[in-house]
């Protein structure tokens, strides 16, 4: 059975999210792993095929990092659109993961030469499996054991998870059983039949890993409603894939002009960053936007720019610029609907 649930992203502060309030996605329930039972094997291409138990993964070197992370379908590219923040960008949450580098973990197995790919698997019932790339096992991937200080929840992986930062979210396997060093991907079942963009000319594009720029303001964002005219604060959150967030523009009337909006510290490379800017609102209607800039000079796209590049049928990777309509009563509602 597959079934998600979102992070209210209109009632949240800052860039960490509680354990509690954290996205979920699972494609077949949360499997009932005993800890003490738990292995992770890492096989193929390894001079030494090696075989963990969880306390023997915990006796290794272990770090602490903030990431986002998010799924690849947040939002799709087709209607019914969400009425709130988190019906329409909820599956992206925050948090500080702990675990050991996979770097490690393939060095104490020892790569051999023609090591390309790693097979990731998981041990829920869909065995969700995916292939990633050795460059980014060698960079920053983590073999996660917790998540905001406290041991992974069931429905986040426990015992362990793999956590791939910035790439969609499918590919940070849950409940982590094993590691297949390949020369080769696996095209596996995830990477074929799902999680595949189909372009405009009728090929699917394989391999879309990064989740790119994006932002969203969920200060004032649909079903809230502003009360008093004046001057009011703007408040959102932005993230990339690929960095550090290095700007936020925001505008008030539909994108015809655009100003600077204020990054509040920490701006931390793959994690969620917070922005505010502020405005006046005098009861006349406005189109509130925001659009994200990232360490690579990318710029959060509009919808239509999009779909000039993909074509109407793709499902995956919407980064495109979120409206949101303030009406002259003050209710907010979203401004694509």
């Amino acid at each position: 059975m597959s079934a998600y649930s979102t992070t209210p992203l209109q009632e949240l502060d800052g860039i960490i999210t509680p354990n509690g309030l954290f996205y979920e996605r699972h494609h077949a329930g949360v499997p009932e792993i005993d800890p003490q039972q738990h292995r992770l094997m890492i096989h193929g291409l390894v001079k030494n095929p090696m075989i963990f138990d969880m306390a023997e993964l915990r006796q290794f070197p272990s770090e602490s990092h903030i990431y986002f992370l998010e799924c690849s379908g947040n939002p799709s590219f087709l209607p019914p659109y969400g009425k709130t923040a988190a019906e329409v960008t909820g599956l992206v949450s925050c948090a500080q993961w702990t675990g050991v580098r996979l770097k490690t973990l393939l060095d104490h197995a020892g790569l051999a030469s023609k090591a390309k790919w790693v097979v990731a698997e998981g041990a829920d019932g869909a065995g969700m499996t995916r292939s990633i790339p050795i460059e980014k096992c060698l960079d920053d991937v983590l073999v996660a054991f917790s998540q905001n200080g406290e041991r992974l929840r069931p429905e986040q992986g426990y015992p362990i998870r793999l956590f791939v930062p910035g790439f969609e979210g499918n590919m940070s396997i849950k409940w982590l059983r094993r590691l297949h060093v390949t020369d080769q991907p696996g095209h596996t079942r995830e990477e074929t039949a799902k999680y595949t963009d189909l372009m405009a000319d009728g090929r699917a594009r394989e391999f879309s890993f990064v989740m790119e720029c994006k932002s969203i303001i969920t200060f004032p964002s649909g079903s809230q409603r502003l009360t008093r005219k004046g001057t009011h604060e703007m408040r959102g959150i932005a993230w990339s894939g690929r960095g550090k967030i290095t700007g936020v523009d925001v505008s008030i009337d539909g994108g015809n002009n655009w100003s600077t909006a204020i990054l509040q510290e920490p701006v931390l490379s793959k994690a969620l960053t917070s922005f505010r800017a502020p405005f006046d609102w005098d009861g006349k209607e406005l189109m509130l936007m925001s659009r994200a800039i990232d360490e690579t000079g990318y710029v959060q796209p509009t919808l239509t720019q999009l779909i000039a590049v993909r074509g109407k049928f793709s499902f995956y990777h919407n980064n495109a610029i979120q409206p949101w309509r303030i009406s002259a009563s003050g209710e907010v509602t979203n401004g694509r609907a």
